[in-house]
């Protein structure tokens, strides 16, 4: 069965809806980022996301089924993101998806929003004619959001097993946080990753973060080690040297998630490693989990389109849910802290 799923998105402060079409085929992706809106704010104003989602969630399903050729009548299932995220903007997506339901008689399926991280890897345009092979199972995942950094085993579809999380800061969270030290615009991220460009990772000696949990990670410390070299260099009267220190800071953190991924990986005997999350856009963080496969495995990671918020990723979740006869009902409720295992 190919099924076709329509999924919407709205966890934080991108609108996005998708059609789907057996599981990995593409048939239309659009997305309206509120990037622009937020960044005078230095981060995403919850208020102001959610009242954004209302203005934009009709037109945005609108182009998906215009872009795909489609009508609600041809999809099979209406896929939306459940949790976690912002409660005001999930709420939007969610009961957008519940009418959708309604209207048409199509089942609904709530998707957890890191699940759909890790379903990006399954994700290739429609019209591709030799798309890559799948992940396969089992395999290590490291998902690295703005919100969540943790690493999981699965051993087949729809199944989790976390293996170590972040004790603090998630690693884009402590991206967005050094790149506001340094003086740098929102999203953090990308900011760091165009600073360090032209900055020398070795330029400042880091320490790697050490927690009690093997396979757990920290990154408040690092964060504060940047905020006090800072410092020194100001009292000292010394210019911030902004790209040094924010390639040191990227090469310590993507020395952090490789180290400990890897190590995960070797315990388990696994070779199939995923990538995925918001950070996973990350250019360097993406060069040094494909050099991996030097040393025997085979490193999965979306397309830089699918790495950032989407309902693409959302709708290749909610169509192995929906295979496995999974169906929410309509009064189905969101959930800001859900877990993904």
């Amino acid at each position: 069965m190919n099924g076709r799923i329509l999924s919407i998105e709205s966890s934080c402060d991108e609108t996005a809806c998708a059609v789907l079409e057996g599981g990995r085929a593409l048939l239309a992706s659009v997305v309206a980022s509120q990037i622009d809106i937020h960044a005078r704010y230095g981060g995403v104003f919850p208020e102001v996301a959610s009242r954004q989602h209302v203005l934009s969630i009709v037109p945005v399903i609108e182009q998906a089924l215009q872009a795909a050729g489609l009508n609600l009548n041809e999809v099979d299932a209406i896929a939306a993101t459940r949790g976690p995220g912002l409660a005001g903007s999930l709420v939007v997506g969610l009961n957008a998806a519940k009418g959708l339901a309604l209207g048409s008689g199509k089942p609904l399926i709530g998707v957890n929003h890191l699940e759909g991280h890790l379903y990006a890897a399954w994700l290739h345009p429609a019209a591709e004619q030799n798309p890559p092979a799948p992940p396969q199972f089992p395999l290590i995942a490291l998902l690295v959001s703005g919100g969540h950094t943790e690493i999981d085993l699965m051993t087949g579809h729809l199944s989790y097993r976390r293996l170590g999380a972040t004790l603090d800061d998630a690693a884009g969270e402590a991206f967005d946080k050094v790149a506001r030290m340094l003086g740098l615009p929102y999203p953090g991220g990308p900011a760091i990753e165009a600073a360090a460009q032209n900055g020398n990772p070795k330029a400042f000696s880091f320490k790697i973060p050490k927690t009690d949990g093997r396979w757990d990670f920290s990154f408040s410390g690092l964060k504060t080690a940047v905020l006090y070299t800072l410092r020194s260099l100001e009292k000292n009267g010394a210019p911030p040297p902004v790209n040094d220190l924010a390639a040191s800071f990227q090469h310590t953190v993507i020395q952090a998630l490789i180290n400990k991924t890897l190590d995960a990986a070797r315990e388990h005997g696994v070779k199939h490693l995923l990538l995925a999350g918001g950070v996973s856009a990350n250019g360097p963080l993406r060069q040094a989990f494909l050099e991996l496969e030097n040393q025997g495995f085979t490193a999965h990671i979306p397309r830089f389109a699918y790495c950032t918020d989407n309902a693409a990723m959302i709708a290749a979740a909610g169509w192995f849910r929906h295979q496995a006869g999974e169906r929410a009902a309509l009064d189905v409720d969101v959930l800001p802290t859900w877990p993904l295992s």
